[in-house]
């Protein structure tokens, strides 16, 4: 691959990709504030959400500051594929419970696609990676290996730290400490909580 093509893929990574991820995270959050998620799936679907925040982060982080190498390319690839089993956990869980309208389905669209586009992107950019891994050629990539530059730079990251804190990070946090109260609440009064 040549460099302008992995540059233009890199560029529609980080300012195309990963800003609708966070976007999409962010409705899905007003989805479930407008259907007063605190008291009707409660606090365990919104701990499910924390869950699936994690294990993106986790790939995210990986992506960013590590070599892609087949220790990182395995644990992204577990961290996808246990995001989208714990996805249907809370669909399932939380469907009984509480209206999922078909905005926050849409929502859902995007936040279960997004990660298997970058995986898909990742692999691409890494393909001799990816033929080590088919290959099970593991003894020389098998490792953790920071990168001399996180792919974009820091002041890239700060930016986008702060844009993920604001719509993603902080609305989450904040749907669990509201769970969190208003069981909390409802306990104290002595009415039970499913």
């Amino acid at each position: 691959m040549d460099n302008d093509t992995e540059v233009l893929i890199l560029n529609f990574i980080l300012f195309v990709i990963l800003p609708l991820w966070g976007l999409s995270g962010l409705f899905d959050w007003w989805c479930h504030k407008k259907s007063d998620i605190e008291k009707t799936s409660g606090l365990k679907e919104s701990l499910i959400h924390a869950l699936m925040g994690a294990q993106i982060g986790i790939a995210f982080i990986l992506g960013i500051f590590f070599e892609l190498t087949v220790l990182t390319y395995l644990i992204m690839f577990v961290c996808l594929v246990m995001h989208e089993v714990v996805a249907h956990w809370d669909v399932r869980y939380s469907q009984p419970k509480r209206n999922i309208t078909i905005w926050e389905m849409h929502a859902h669209n995007y936040l279960g696609t997004i990660p298997l586009y970058l995986f898909a992107l990742i692999s691409v950019l890494g393909w001799e990676v990816v033929t080590k891994t088919l290959s099970l050629s593991w003894s020389d990539s098998f490792a953790f290996r920071f990168r001399d530059t996180p792919i974009g730079g820091a002041r890239y990251y700060v930016i986008y730290g702060i844009f993920i804190s604001l719509v993603c990070v902080f609305p989450y946090v904040s749907e669990v400490l509201r769970c969190w109260r208003y069981e909390k609440e409802v306990k104290a009064n002595g009415t039970i909580v499913s």
